[in-house]
Protein backbone atom coordinates (compact mmCIF):
# COMPACT_ATOMS: atom_id res chain seq x y z
CA UNK A 1 0.00 0.00 0.00
CA UNK A 2 1.35 3.33 -1.17
CA UNK A 3 0.50 5.22 1.93
CA UNK A 4 1.59 2.68 4.14
CA UNK A 5 5.43 3.32 2.91
CA UNK A 6 5.21 6.96 2.23
CA UNK A 7 4.05 7.16 6.15
CA UNK A 8 6.71 4.48 7.16
CA UNK A 9 9.26 6.93 5.22
CA UNK A 10 7.85 10.00 7.34
CA UNK A 11 8.66 8.09 10.30
CA UNK A 12 11.88 7.68 9.46
CA UNK A 13 12.57 10.95 8.94
CA UNK A 14 10.98 12.81 11.53
CA UNK A 15 11.25 10.03 14.51
CA UNK A 16 8.03 10.58 15.08
CA UNK A 17 5.28 7.51 14.28
CA UNK A 18 3.06 8.79 12.00
CA UNK A 19 0.22 6.74 10.55
CA UNK A 20 -2.10 8.63 8.41
CA UNK A 21 -5.93 8.27 7.71
CA UNK A 22 -6.89 11.07 5.19
CA UNK A 23 -5.30 12.10 1.94
CA UNK A 24 -7.48 14.30 0.89
CA UNK A 25 -6.67 15.65 -3.27
CA UNK A 26 -5.33 18.82 -3.64
CA UNK A 27 -6.18 20.51 -6.81
CA UNK A 28 -3.54 22.82 -8.72
CA UNK A 29 -1.07 21.19 -10.76
CA UNK A 30 -0.79 19.72 -14.16
CA UNK A 31 1.82 17.53 -13.62
CA UNK A 32 1.82 15.61 -10.57
CA UNK A 33 -1.35 14.67 -7.83
CA UNK A 34 -1.46 16.57 -4.66
CA UNK A 35 -2.69 14.54 -1.79
CA UNK A 36 -2.78 17.27 2.03
CA UNK A 37 -2.13 13.48 3.71
CA UNK A 38 -2.99 13.82 7.69
CA UNK A 39 -3.12 11.69 10.83
CA UNK A 40 -5.69 13.91 12.59
CA UNK A 41 -2.89 15.97 14.32
CA UNK A 42 -0.02 16.74 11.71
CA UNK A 43 -0.67 17.37 7.72
CA UNK A 44 1.92 17.08 5.01
CA UNK A 45 1.84 18.10 1.16
CA UNK A 46 2.48 14.91 -0.77
CA UNK A 47 2.77 14.47 -4.83
CA UNK A 48 2.87 11.71 -6.83
CA UNK A 49 3.70 10.84 -10.23
CA UNK A 50 5.04 7.50 -12.36
CA UNK A 51 8.04 6.22 -10.65
CA UNK A 52 10.19 7.27 -13.39
CA UNK A 53 10.16 10.82 -12.49
CA UNK A 54 11.73 10.33 -9.14
CA UNK A 55 14.60 11.95 -10.71
CA UNK A 56 12.73 15.30 -10.57
CA UNK A 57 11.30 14.69 -6.93
CA UNK A 58 14.66 14.58 -6.23
CA UNK A 59 15.80 17.38 -7.76
CA UNK A 60 12.39 19.47 -5.97
CA UNK A 61 14.41 18.11 -3.06
CA UNK A 62 17.51 19.42 -3.29
CA UNK A 63 16.20 22.93 -4.65
CA UNK A 64 14.01 23.50 -1.57
CA UNK A 65 16.43 22.42 0.62
CA UNK A 66 18.99 25.00 -1.12
CA UNK A 67 16.12 27.67 -0.61
CA UNK A 68 15.19 26.93 2.84
CA UNK A 69 18.81 26.78 4.21
CA UNK A 70 19.01 30.50 2.90
CA UNK A 71 17.00 31.33 5.71
CA UNK A 72 15.57 34.38 3.14
CA UNK A 73 12.26 33.43 1.83
CA UNK A 74 9.95 30.88 2.96
CA UNK A 75 9.79 27.48 0.75
CA UNK A 76 8.10 24.64 2.17
CA UNK A 77 10.50 22.54 4.12
CA UNK A 78 10.76 19.33 2.56
CA UNK A 79 11.13 16.06 3.89
CA UNK A 80 11.72 13.23 1.64
CA UNK A 81 11.03 11.41 -1.82
CA UNK A 82 11.47 8.55 -2.93
CA UNK A 83 9.36 5.39 -5.36
CA UNK A 84 6.72 3.00 -3.87
CA UNK A 85 5.80 0.28 -6.30
CA UNK A 86 4.87 2.40 -9.74
CA UNK A 87 4.94 5.90 -7.67
CA UNK A 88 7.42 8.64 -6.67
CA UNK A 89 6.52 10.61 -4.19
CA UNK A 90 7.88 13.47 -2.21
CA UNK A 91 7.14 14.76 1.10
CA UNK A 92 7.19 18.43 2.24
CA UNK A 93 5.61 20.84 4.93
CA UNK A 94 2.24 21.54 4.98
CA UNK A 95 0.95 25.40 5.00
CA UNK A 96 -2.22 27.00 4.82
CA UNK A 97 -2.44 29.53 1.71
CA UNK A 98 -4.28 32.73 1.40
CA UNK A 99 -3.74 35.74 -0.65
CA UNK A 100 -1.51 38.36 0.22
CA UNK A 101 -1.96 42.55 0.51
CA UNK A 102 0.33 45.09 -0.50
CA UNK A 103 2.38 44.54 2.54
CA UNK A 104 2.71 40.54 1.98
CA UNK A 105 3.78 41.28 -1.68
CA UNK A 106 6.58 44.31 -0.97
CA UNK A 107 7.56 41.90 1.49
CA UNK A 108 7.63 39.04 -0.71
CA UNK A 109 9.82 41.66 -3.23
CA UNK A 110 11.90 41.96 -0.33
CA UNK A 111 13.03 38.29 0.70
CA UNK A 112 13.25 37.32 -3.10
CA UNK A 113 15.99 40.23 -3.46
CA UNK A 114 18.14 38.38 -0.10
CA UNK A 115 17.93 34.86 -1.63
CA UNK A 116 18.85 35.96 -5.42
CA UNK A 117 22.38 37.56 -2.88
CA UNK A 118 23.13 33.52 -2.44
CA UNK A 119 25.96 32.67 -5.14
CA UNK A 120 27.95 30.10 -6.39
CA UNK A 121 31.42 30.31 -6.61
CA UNK A 122 30.92 27.25 -9.33
CA UNK A 123 29.58 29.37 -11.99
CA UNK A 124 26.39 29.40 -13.66
CA UNK A 125 24.21 26.27 -13.44
CA UNK A 126 23.18 23.57 -10.80
CA UNK A 127 24.14 20.32 -8.73
CA UNK A 128 21.89 18.10 -11.31
CA UNK A 129 19.27 18.32 -14.07
CA UNK A 130 15.27 19.23 -13.18
CA UNK A 131 13.17 20.39 -14.73
CA UNK A 132 10.80 22.91 -16.18
CA UNK A 133 7.43 22.03 -16.05
CA UNK A 134 8.21 18.60 -17.67
CA UNK A 135 10.37 19.70 -19.79
CA UNK A 136 13.60 18.57 -19.09
CA UNK A 137 16.27 21.46 -17.64
CA UNK A 138 20.04 21.30 -18.38
CA UNK A 139 22.32 22.66 -15.53
CA UNK A 140 25.83 21.91 -16.40
CA UNK A 141 28.41 24.44 -15.20
CA UNK A 142 29.44 27.46 -16.80
CA UNK A 143 31.56 30.16 -16.54
CA UNK A 144 30.06 32.27 -18.84
CA UNK A 145 26.22 33.03 -18.49
CA UNK A 146 26.41 34.13 -22.28
CA UNK A 147 27.53 30.40 -23.23
CA UNK A 148 25.15 28.73 -20.53
CA UNK A 149 21.85 30.41 -21.66
CA UNK A 150 22.85 30.37 -25.05
CA UNK A 151 23.24 26.77 -25.29
CA UNK A 152 21.49 24.96 -22.20
CA UNK A 153 18.48 27.58 -21.91
CA UNK A 154 17.45 28.90 -25.24
CA UNK A 155 19.82 26.82 -27.43
CA UNK A 156 17.61 23.31 -26.14
CA UNK A 157 14.70 24.82 -26.09
CA UNK A 158 14.50 25.72 -29.98
CA UNK A 159 15.87 22.30 -30.39
CA UNK A 160 12.78 20.49 -28.83
CA UNK A 161 10.66 23.10 -30.81
CA UNK A 162 11.78 22.32 -33.98
CA UNK A 163 11.53 18.68 -33.36
CA UNK A 164 7.87 19.67 -32.35
CA UNK A 165 7.54 21.06 -35.93
CA UNK A 166 8.08 24.52 -34.96
CA UNK A 167 9.44 27.23 -37.45
CA UNK A 168 11.99 29.94 -36.16
CA UNK A 169 13.28 31.75 -39.05
CA UNK A 170 15.73 34.02 -37.20
CA UNK A 171 16.49 31.74 -34.36
CA UNK A 172 20.35 31.62 -35.66
CA UNK A 173 20.39 35.54 -35.83
CA UNK A 174 18.66 35.66 -32.19
CA UNK A 175 21.46 33.31 -30.78
CA UNK A 176 24.62 34.62 -32.40
CA UNK A 177 23.11 38.41 -30.82
CA UNK A 178 22.90 37.41 -27.49
CA UNK A 179 27.30 38.45 -26.62
CA UNK A 180 26.00 42.12 -27.92
CA UNK A 181 22.79 41.54 -26.06
CA UNK A 182 24.47 41.11 -23.00
CA UNK A 183 27.96 42.90 -23.38
CA UNK A 184 29.14 44.98 -20.50
CA UNK A 185 26.54 43.55 -18.42
CA UNK A 186 28.18 41.73 -14.79
CA UNK A 187 26.33 38.60 -14.04
CA UNK A 188 26.74 36.78 -10.80
CA UNK A 189 25.22 33.57 -10.87
CA UNK A 190 22.71 34.06 -8.01
CA UNK A 191 20.55 31.36 -6.62
CA UNK A 192 16.98 30.99 -8.55
CA UNK A 193 13.72 29.87 -8.41
CA UNK A 194 13.48 29.81 -11.99
CA UNK A 195 9.85 29.19 -12.60
CA UNK A 196 8.53 32.06 -11.00
CA UNK A 197 4.84 33.22 -12.07
CA UNK A 198 2.04 33.70 -10.14
CA UNK A 199 0.78 30.00 -9.45
CA UNK A 200 4.50 29.41 -7.77
CA UNK A 201 3.85 32.05 -5.39
CA UNK A 202 1.61 32.99 -2.08
CA UNK A 203 0.91 33.43 1.05
CA UNK A 204 0.57 31.62 4.75
CA UNK A 205 -2.66 33.06 6.52
CA UNK A 206 -0.39 34.97 8.87
CA UNK A 207 0.85 36.83 5.57
CA UNK A 208 4.13 35.66 5.35
CA UNK A 209 5.27 35.28 1.39
CA UNK A 210 5.86 31.58 0.33
CA UNK A 211 7.40 30.59 -2.88
CA UNK A 212 7.19 26.69 -4.43
CA UNK A 213 7.11 24.34 -7.19
CA UNK A 214 11.00 25.53 -8.57
CA UNK A 215 13.06 25.10 -11.43
CA UNK A 216 16.68 25.71 -9.07
CA UNK A 217 19.79 26.70 -10.23
CA UNK A 218 22.41 29.53 -10.00
CA UNK A 219 21.62 32.16 -13.34
CA UNK A 220 20.87 36.08 -13.55
CA UNK A 221 18.47 36.90 -10.93
CA UNK A 222 17.12 38.82 -13.36
CA UNK A 223 15.60 35.97 -15.08
CA UNK A 224 13.48 35.08 -11.83
CA UNK A 225 11.74 39.23 -11.84
CA UNK A 226 11.15 38.53 -15.58
CA UNK A 227 8.64 35.76 -15.36
CA UNK A 228 6.94 37.39 -12.65
CA UNK A 229 5.88 39.80 -15.71
CA UNK A 230 5.03 37.19 -18.09
CA UNK A 231 1.61 36.11 -16.67
CA UNK A 232 -0.08 39.27 -15.59
CA UNK A 233 2.66 40.42 -13.36
CA UNK A 234 2.89 40.80 -9.85
CA UNK A 235 1.51 43.89 -7.98
CA UNK A 236 3.90 47.04 -7.54
CA UNK A 237 4.24 46.76 -4.97
CA UNK A 238 6.03 43.28 -4.98
CA UNK A 239 8.45 44.99 -7.67
CA UNK A 240 8.87 47.64 -4.80
CA UNK A 241 10.24 46.00 -2.32
CA UNK A 242 12.71 43.85 -4.45
CA UNK A 243 14.12 47.55 -5.62
CA UNK A 244 14.80 48.39 -2.32
CA UNK A 245 17.31 45.44 -1.05
CA UNK A 246 18.98 44.74 -4.49
CA UNK A 247 17.98 47.19 -7.56
CA UNK A 248 17.79 45.82 -11.33
CA UNK A 249 21.00 47.10 -13.38
CA UNK A 250 19.89 49.44 -16.20
CA UNK A 251 19.17 46.88 -19.52
CA UNK A 252 16.38 44.86 -17.86
CA UNK A 253 13.75 45.72 -19.64
CA UNK A 254 15.66 44.56 -23.13
CA UNK A 255 17.11 41.69 -20.98
CA UNK A 256 13.12 40.79 -20.17
CA UNK A 257 12.49 39.94 -23.38
CA UNK A 258 15.36 37.71 -24.14
CA UNK A 259 14.65 35.48 -20.64
CA UNK A 260 10.88 35.37 -20.91
CA UNK A 261 11.65 33.82 -24.35
CA UNK A 262 12.95 30.93 -23.07
CA UNK A 263 9.61 30.31 -21.23
CA UNK A 264 7.53 30.91 -24.21
CA UNK A 265 9.54 28.45 -25.93
CA UNK A 266 8.86 25.80 -22.99
CA UNK A 267 5.13 26.74 -23.75
CA UNK A 268 5.28 25.58 -27.15
CA UNK A 269 7.23 22.37 -26.21
CA UNK A 270 4.67 21.50 -23.60
CA UNK A 271 1.11 22.64 -25.28
CA UNK A 272 1.80 23.64 -29.07
CA UNK A 273 -0.94 26.06 -30.01
CA UNK A 274 -0.01 29.75 -30.78
CA UNK A 275 2.99 29.84 -28.52
CA UNK A 276 5.44 29.74 -31.87
CA UNK A 277 4.34 32.51 -32.96
CA UNK A 278 4.31 34.53 -29.73
CA UNK A 279 7.85 33.49 -29.72
CA UNK A 280 8.26 34.40 -33.24
CA UNK A 281 6.97 37.79 -32.26
CA UNK A 282 9.77 37.85 -28.97
CA UNK A 283 12.40 37.28 -31.20
CA UNK A 284 11.57 40.30 -33.48
CA UNK A 285 11.29 42.62 -30.64
CA UNK A 286 14.40 41.26 -29.55
CA UNK A 287 16.93 41.98 -32.61
CA UNK A 288 15.03 45.31 -33.60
Amino acid sequence: MIWTEIDTHISQITGEKFVSHQHLSISGGCINEGYAVSNGKLTYFVKLNQASQAGMFAAEMLGLQQMYTTGTIRVPKPLCSGITGNSSYIVMEWLEMTSGNNKSWQEMGRKLATMHKTTSNQGFGWDMNNTIGSTPQINNFHTSWIEFYTQHRLGYQFKLAKERGGSFPLEDQLLATIPKLLANYQVQPSLVHGDLWGGNAGFTVEGEPVIFDPATYFGDREVDIAMTELFGGFPPTFYEGYEEVFPLHKGYETRKTLYNLYHVLNHFNLFGGGYSSQANRMIEKILN
